[in-house]
């Protein structure tokens, strides 16, 4: 019976194992297109292989094979975040020399287009059959992702290629030189191949999406071209030799991740990571946006308007940037990602527009930045201690022990009185850094209510210090979340690495934080402790808690972005010891990653001799990890300006981390910026705008 749509039905799925993207996997990207096989190259259906497009399976199935035999797999690697290359070798029969004579190589471009090149380097002529076997199902991503599978779809000839149809969209793959035979109903197309020593022979396939797109929407588009790249291109050269691949190929990277609004190619903004996350998630990409800054400020204005174009303007929601719900970890319930990326959203404005975005630019977000402010004000439990019920009779406002802190914004306050929700040690950093950053961006522009957000910070600072500490014989340690009835959370969690992230503030200074300097102290060496530091990075949950697991998202696998930020923080308080035993761990793991480290890896404790251990569900690559490694060897170096002001500061880390660090390419104030810090952590700027004044603290 046909469907609502008056479209046959799909045949029934079936329940396979979720798939998975293991460390040998090869996914090449550019969103929002990827190419997902193993690393022979060929596309076997199975798990998540394919060619995909804005999130459904293109091309299920590419399979070669030279007179009836698959190439035997010598290589398969990116050359780039999009590219692939994969390597094979047919050894023909009859063939006196034991040396294969047949060479396959697979050029892969994650739009859709492989080129299969056969070369002979034998001594007599190569008469031997090619064929591809194609098919697909059209599948949902959100489906193959969780390991659901429908049966391929019936292909049909077209000019020079095959053709798939479903009741939403239809595939199509075609080749130069057009095949010599094409079978429908096997999903083949064959060429007889007589290729002379010496010589080689090419065939370039193409594939394409054909989508029912309802009338008005216009889903995003990949960065097109003539589009620029939204950052500068960085020159890093330093003593350690880790670090030459990291920069370059994180950029390249994020770059394969960037996307746009189809009514607005110019402003990118990346998605969150592939294969998994190959959309939209507000907070991931303004964190990856905030932390490119030293690049040039085109992503963050990019990215901001994008999502202020998304952004609730009245309402329940007016002002909350659409998040969606996140896994928090065996301690706490889920989380939506729309608290943290509503914070962010006012602080990636207003270092943005101290790393130099143009006055009217920050001018023309900052209604955006004001209804966040709002939402927050309106969300977050009440100062007062109490409220007059309709009885006359004082009631608590909010859970008790809770007061004055935040908790999730896109809740309204009767809910939030109906099912309790934690406050959480992040998202009170992250409110805190918001508050300071709006003050700022208010008085900046003329705009009221700088010196209430001003004083409603030093309040929440107060109340953390005496609510949010918890007391032991280790010194003491953060909550990591007050549950109702205000009980503190003790688990020890990565998430404190949001207390070390201060914001950038006039100057060249750093806003204060909710911790005082002696709870800082001991922070830093609680985490590079064993329980918390695997060796590789820090864990998300302490390797002492009954509820650990190295490969939990957030109960004890390794985060490289959290990791960075700890890296970062810790060097930027002054704790530059304990900083660079974490450093030391990350760029050791980077190594084993070729320079292309993944959303997080496995929290195992490191043995010598073996390399960290992959994490089967992490994103690689990542908008967060990529731009991570950008703000470390950036933040190193303690480029820390004030455009508004005409001033940017630089003072590195003391220790020299890194050794010699020379960093060319930034951009402050839209200028080219260099700077280059000796082995005994002093800065010289080498090239800088005439208009800043440059000083050191």
């Amino acid at each position: 019976m046909p469907g609502a749509s008056g479209q046959p039905p799909r045949p029934p799925v079936q329940a396979r194992p979720q798939p998975v993207a293991t460390h040998a996997t090869v996914l090449c990207v550019s969103a929002p297109a990827m190419a997902v096989s193993g690393p022979d190259g060929q596309l076997r259906g199975h798990g998540l292989h394919g060619f995909y497009r804005a999130g459904v399976r293109t091309l299920a199935r590419m399979e070669v094979r030279l007179g009836g035999m698959e190439p035997m797999p010598l290589q398969g690697t990116l050359t780039s975040a999009a590219e692939a290359r994969f390597v094979g070798a047919v050894r023909l029969p009859g063939d006196p020399d034991p040396d294969p004579t047949l060479t396959v190589e697979r050029l892969r471009h994650a739009n859709g287009v492989e080129t299969v090149t056969v070369r002979n380097t034998g001594s007599r002529p190569a008469r031997i059959p090619l064929e591809i076997a194609l098919g697909t199902d059209l599948g949902p991503l959100a489906e193959i992702a969780v390991g659901q599978r429908s049966a391929d779809l019936p292909g049909q000839v077209q000019s020079a290629g095959l053709r798939w149809a479903g009741p939403q969209h239809s595939a199509t793959v075609t080749s130069r030189p057009s095949p010599h035979a094409v079978l429908a109903g096997a999903g083949v197309l064959r060429w007889d191949l007589e290729v002379q020593p010496g010589a080689r022979w090419s065939v370039e396939l193409s594939t394409a999406l054909e989508s029912a797109t309802p009338v008005g929407v216009r889903p995003p588009t990949g960065r097109g071209a003539g589009v620029p790249l939204p950052w500068s291109e960085p020159e890093v050269r330093c003593d350690d030799s880790r670090v030459r691949l990291l920069v370059p190929r994180s950029l390249d990277a994020l770059g394969g991740l960037l996307v746009a609004d189809a009514d607005r190619p110019t402003d990118l903004y990346p998605v969150s990571g592939a294969p998994w996350r190959l959309g939209l998630t507000a907070a991931d990409a303004l964190w990856a946006a905030r932390l490119v800054l030293p690049l040039g400020t085109r992503l963050a204005a990019g990215t901001l308007r994008a999502l202020a174009r998304r952004q609730p303007t009245a309402g329940p929601q007016s002002g909350v940037i659409p998040g969606v719900l996140r896994h928090a970890g065996p301690e706490l319930p889920p989380s939506c990602t729309a608290t943290e990326a509503t914070l962010l959203f006012v602080t990636l404005l207003a270092e943005a527009w101290r790393w130099g975005l143009p006055r009217q630019e920050v001018a023309d977000l900052l209604p955006a930045a004001e209804r966040a402010l709002a939402a927050l004000r309106a969300n977050v439990t009440d100062d007062r201690p109490t409220v007059t019920g309709a009885d006359d009779r004082p009631t608590p406002d909010g859970p008790e022990g809770q007061v004055g802190f935040v908790t999730d914004l896109g809740r309204s306050a009767e809910e939030r009185a109906a099912r309790p929700v934690p406050a959480r040690c992040e998202v009170q950093a992250q409110a805190h850094r918001a508050a300071l950053h709006g003050a700022e961006l208010l008085e900046a522009f003329g705009r009221p209510g700088a010196q209430e957000w001003r004083d409603w910070a030093a309040g929440l600072r107060d109340r953390f210090r005496d609510q949010f500490w918890i007391d032991d014989l280790s010194g003491g340690r953060p909550a990591a979340a007050l549950v109702a009835p205000g009980r503190p959370l003790p688990a020890v969690a990565s998430s404190f690495v949001h207390l070390l992230d201060l914001g950038l503030a006039g100057a060249g200074a750093q806003h204060e934080g909710l911790l005082d300097r002696e709870q800082t102290r001991i922070l830093a060496q609680r985490l590079v402790a064993p329980e918390f530091d695997c060796g590789w990075g820090l864990r998300t949950l302490s390797a002492k808690s009954p509820r650990f697991n190295p490969l939990g998202h957030r109960s004890g696998a390794s985060r490289v972005h959290e990791t960075v930020l700890a890296i970062t923080g810790l060097a930027e308080a002054g704790f530059e010891r304990e900083a660079r035993v974490l450093l030391d761990g990350l760029l050791d793991a980077a190594t084993h990653f070729e320079g292309r480290l993944p959303e997080m890896y496995a929290g195992e404790q490191r043995v010598t001799g073996c390399p960290p251990v992959p994490h089967p569900a992490a994103c690689r690559p990542a908008a967060l990890s990529s731009a991570a490694v950008v703000h470390l060897v950036t933040a190193l170096a303690g480029v820390r300006p004030d455009v508004p002001a005409g001033r940017v500061t630089v003072r590195p880390a003391s220790t020299a981390p890194l050794g010699e660090l020379e960093l060319g390419g930034l951009r402050v104030a839209g200028e080219p910026f260099s700077v280059r810090v000796s082995r005994i952590g002093v800065a010289v700027v080498e090239e800088a705008s005439p208009e800043l004044q440059l000083g050191a603290r």
